[in-house]
């Protein structure tokens, strides 16, 4: 999570028909309500409706309300506050994984090693049992580079960080869940963009022999590569891939994360060159993130509409479903209030409606020293209260375990 500059506005209301894929209706939505030859205007909840294909375009005529009625033909707007229903109404899908954040290994910034306890700290594993017990199947585990590996890139690691991080992946593997081992670099190496894609093929040739036999293990390339040249992400992200399926880790996924801290809401904009990467075994997603505040940086509690959350990743959904890709929205969170719940329920409900190309979610985050910070998700455990994230969230976010 970083802040960052909105890299493109949502389109509205420019194009007299929406195209492939893109918002065609929902309350308060100014765009078109009709779709290009092949799609039809598809209902999916009160908020937003989508053209996909289908044999016929939809029509709409307006009356005194937003709230429409869907077929496969026409789409009337009434002044009834009944619910909208759809002669083609999506089926919500199901979430691969849907989970939490882990943070705190990456702790002490710029303070290298640093002294676990003071400087850093690794996730509570009652706490992630208690999450686990909550139906959570997904944990990505942020660390430092700089402290795996202290003096290079592709030289030996430090042995009690790489313990207790192998020890912290292997505690969430062995009771039943996925473990993700995020690399909370940037891009970066003691504050220096890496430019050495052979030096970084060969850390994670290094780091995935250690956790080649572990099939729930998913790898990340690396958090929030930004403002680096386009080509050299694309570079890194394939070195990456090359050097864990070097490492005879062949059976994990590989999460690949793009330029411009990785957001959702720019990738069809800033990342298209990403869809050249390639895995001998197919199994890479797409990682994004998306948070909902004005710049999507995830530094405010305020969220800009209840409809910022399904308007900043719609793109993403037509970029990976026109590509053939997978997604992830590997970070994403709110502030605790009502626009902001009402926000992530909705981005959560296109994402599962859109389940063939979004494998999950995962809040930002939990970890044992996150104290009163707006997001945490850390429960109640080891003695400290319950996270503002947790306490305000955790209801609705069960309903989307997968």
């Amino acid at each position: 999570m970083r802040s960052s500059i909105l890299a493109g506005a949502f389109a509205t209301g420019a194009l007299a028909q929406g195209g492939a894929w893109s918002q065609c209706g929902g309350n308060n939505w100014s765009g078109p309500f009709t779709c290009v030859s092949g799609y039809t205007c598809v209902y999916e909840n009160d908020w937003y409706s989508q053209c996909r294909p289908g044999a016929a375009p939809t029509t709409l005529t307006t009356s005194t309300t937003s709230r429409a009625t869907i077929t496969s033909t026409t789409a009337t707007t009434t002044s009834t506050t009944s619910s909208a229903t759809a002669s083609a109404t999506a089926v919500p899908g199901k979430f691969k994984w849907f989970g939490v954040n882990q943070s705190g290994a990456e702790f002490g910034e710029k303070i290298y090693p640093g002294t676990w306890g003071k400087e850093f700290i690794f996730p509570s594993k009652n706490a992630i049992q208690h999450l686990i017990g909550q139906g959570y199947n997904i944990f990505r585990v942020c660390f430092s580079m700089e402290r795996l590996v202290p003096n290079t890139l592709t030289g030996s690691f430090d042995a009690a960080y790489l313990r207790n991080l192998t020890d912290t992946l292997n505690y969430i593997t062995n009771a039943g869940a996925y473990a993700v081992p995020d690399p909370h670099n940037y891009g970066r190496y003691f504050g220096n963009v890496v430019t050495d894609t052979n030096a970084f093929k060969t850390f994670f040739t290094n780091f995935a022999s250690q956790l080649a036999s572990n099939s729930r293990v998913v790898f990340d390339t690396n958090n929030e590569y930004h403002t680096m040249d386009q080509n050299l992400v694309l570079q890194l992200n394939q070195a990456a891939i090359d050097g864990i399926r070097a490492a005879g880790a062949t059976s994990q996924h590989i999460l690949v994360e793009g330029n411009q801290w990785s957001g959702a809401w720019s990738w069809n904009i800033t990342n298209t060159n990403l869809v050249a990467l390639t895995d001998p075994q197919n199994k890479l997603i797409y990682q994004m993130h998306q948070y909902l505040d004005s710049d999507s940086s995830g530094t405010s509690e305020a969220c800009v509409s209840a409809d910022i959350g399904v308007q900043r990743v719609v793109g993403a959904t037509a970029w990976l479903r026109a590509n053939g890709k997978q997604g992830l929205i590997g970070e994403f969170a709110g502030g605790a209030n009502t626009q902001c719940k009402t926000a992530v329920t909705r981005m959560l409900d296109h994402l599962k409606a859109n389940s063939d190309v979004w494998q999950g979610a995962l809040w930002w985050a939990g970890g044992p020293w996150w104290g009163p910070y707006m997001y945490s998700f850390e429960p109640a455990v080891d003695g400290n209260a319950a996270g503002t994230g947790y306490s305000y969230y955790n209801d609705l976010l069960r309903g989307y375990v997968a």
